[in-house]
């Protein structure tokens, strides 16, 4: 669990957090692309959104040394992280490395925006 002003967030809620964030920026930048029917932004945010391209945006993260490591020990405690919820759309590992991302993201968000939007620049360069 992750600490904020006393109290405790468990992984799974900084990354249902996360997960809302994330869209946010996503459909933000895709706005600002000039991508305006619900359609198209439906289909264009599904290369960010989805399970298997968060993990492919974590790993990219990982394998280039960008994540500190208080920021992956919060990946690896919410991959982790014991779920009733089974995948529809995708495996479980995938899933689990996915909610690890949104974790992230979640966490960033409480405790330190700017690291958020450094990570987010990232992610959108890889477009």
């Amino acid at each position: 669990m992750i600490e904020l002003k006393n109290k405790e967030i468990p992984s799974l809620a900084l990354a249902y957090l996360g997960d809302s964030v994330y869209e946010v920026y996503i459909r933000e930048y895709l706005l600002s692309k000039g991508i305006c029917h619900v359609n198209d932004l439906q289909k264009e945010a599904t290369n960010f959104v989805s399970a298997k391209n968060q993990t492919k945006f974590l790993n990219s993260l990982v394998d280039n040394n960008i994540l500190t490591e208080a920021e992956i020990t919060i990946v690896t405690r919410a991959r982790n992280q014991k779920s009733n919820h089974k995948p529809k759309n995708t495996d479980i590992i995938t899933y689990k490395y996915s909610t690890g991302f949104e974790a992230l993201i979640g966490y960033l968000y409480i405790n330190n925006k700017e690291r958020l939007e450094e990570i987010i620049n990232i992610i959108l360069k890889e477009d």
